[in-house]
């Protein structure tokens, strides 16, 4: 039996589930993109891993490059106040953009990055979200075009998701116990 880590309450996504959903999310990318050459932007740094995997799995040309930004105040909560940390070396006018993202929760800090970079005039900007968090009573600012998983309400890490630079290379999604972060 696979031990986890002492931490981790559930583990929500084993790695066989990730490589499943990113061969999946891969797919419809290379379908869709299919000769056209899109630019994959990873949100640094929770999305780096989902990132490099959906790259290999996407079998059309497509290019990368890195934003990180900074919207998390004490780790848990948003602050509310999005910060580019680190902006494209790419160009992206006349581009078909693709936006990597790691988790969907609030999407009020890819609302903000969407606006930024359309200000770039792309040609076309869409989100591949990893995971979306299903919060009750609540609907993200975005829709992603392309969902990974759903996965519930509660403080998820592995596979790049953090908490306090914590957890990121655990090789599943993980529910964290509340007693680590409270």
């Amino acid at each position: 039996m696979e031990q986890f880590h002492p931490d981790i309450k559930d583990v929500l996504l084993s790695e066989d589930d990730i490589k499943k959903i990113v061969s999946c999310i891969g797919d419809q990318i290379s379908t869709d993109y299919e000769g056209k050459n899109p630019l994959v932007i990873a949100v640094l740094r929770g999305a780096f891993i989902f990132t490099a995997d959906l790259m290999r799995a996407i079998k059309t040309d497509c290019e990368v490059d890195f934003m990180a930004v900074s919207s998390y105040g004490d780790g848990v909560k948003s602050s509310g106040v999005v910060r580019i940390i680190k902006d494209l070396d790419t160009k992206i006018e006349g581009r078909d953009v693709i936006i990597a993202e790691d988790i969907l929760d609030s999407g009020l800090t890819l609302s903000y990055l969407i606006k930024a970079l359309g200000a770039r005039h792309p040609k076309s900007i869409e989100i591949a979200a990893f995971l979306v968090k299903d919060i009750e009573g609540k609907k993200p600012a975005v829709t992603p075009r392309y969902v990974g998983a759903h996965v519930p309400d509660a403080f998820v890490v592995g596979y790049g998701l953090d908490y306090a630079e914590h957890y990121r290379n655990l090789p599943y999604i993980g529910v964290l116990k509340p007693e680590v972060y409270s």
